[in-house]
């Protein structure tokens, strides 16, 4: 399964699994499988319980984005995509940082991997700018003198030249990475807050609302749903608002 453009409002969301007990994450998988359309497998979830994570997500049926923004020389980011593929996930991102070496390297490796298993074609993101950054960060800490948008759109085509299927990045970047990508360039959105959940870590947040009219495809939302005391109630309220904002957007 190459992942595709999502066909309704529930297939938009991807559920960030930013826990660290396999118990917890599978309670969350089983009360949550049909009001999502992925779950996120991070760092912090996955060097907790390892693979094992994976297949029950798999077995529950339920499907996975796994979140690893690996950033290595280009054998090494080759190598451990190419096992990600082996284990079914089909759904990963990378640092487009890596630079194009390391990004082609991957896709032509995973794609492969794929092929010689027989596993699903690989949908391979490229993550740009985290979302716990901002303006001040980029150019002071990282010693970038660009503006975000620029930025942003400056790796998007390096991912696009690499053969990516699509970028991580704010839904405040959407406008000017589409710009740059065909339509069926995918892009995942982090950090969304519904306006009545906190903000947290994050710096660049925005709402499923302005996602959608941005031109977002994916969304990962996680604290909003998984803290609280009613989680289908919340991830339904997102999902009114995905298809609010849907109506609005073909209006």
């Amino acid at each position: 399964m190459t992942v595709q453009k999502p066909k309704n409002p529930k297939d938009r969301i991807i559920l960030a699994l930013d826990v660290d007990d396999f118990n917890e994450a599978k309670k969350l998988v089983r009360e949550l499988k049909d009001y999502v359309g992925f779950f996120k497998v991070g760092l912090q979830l996955y060097t907790s319980v390892g693979s094992e994570i994976i297949e029950m997500i798999h077995d529950e049926g339920g499907k996975v984005f796994f979140d690893g923004k690996f950033h290595d020389i280009p054998n090494t980011v080759a190598r451990a995509s190419a096992n990600l593929v082996k284990k079914g996930i089909s759904f990963f991102d990378i640092h487009i940082k890596g630079g194009s070496k390391m990004l082609s390297t991957t896709v032509k490796l995973a794609n492969e991997t794929a092929k010689k298993y027989e596993k699903e074609a690989p949908t391979i993101l490229g993550v740009t700018l985290l979302s716990s950054f901002g303006q001040k960060t980029l150019t002071q800490e990282l010693n970038v003198n660009m503006n975000i948008d620029d930025y942003v759109a400056s790796l998007t085509k390096i991912a696009i030249e690499a053969g990516l299927n699509g970028v991580v990045a704010s839904a405040s970047e959407a406008f000017v990475i589409r710009k740059e990508a065909k339509e069926d360039f995918i892009i995942v959105c982090p950090a969304i807050r519904p306006t009545w959940s906190v903000v947290n870590d994050q710096v660049r947040v925005v709402t499923p609302t302005d996602a959608v009219l941005s031109g977002v495809d994916y969304m990962v939302v996680g604290r909003p749903v998984t803290s609280a005391e009613d989680r289908k109630g919340a991830i339904q309220l997102i999902i009114d608002e995905i298809e609010n904002a849907l109506s609005a957007k073909i209006i």
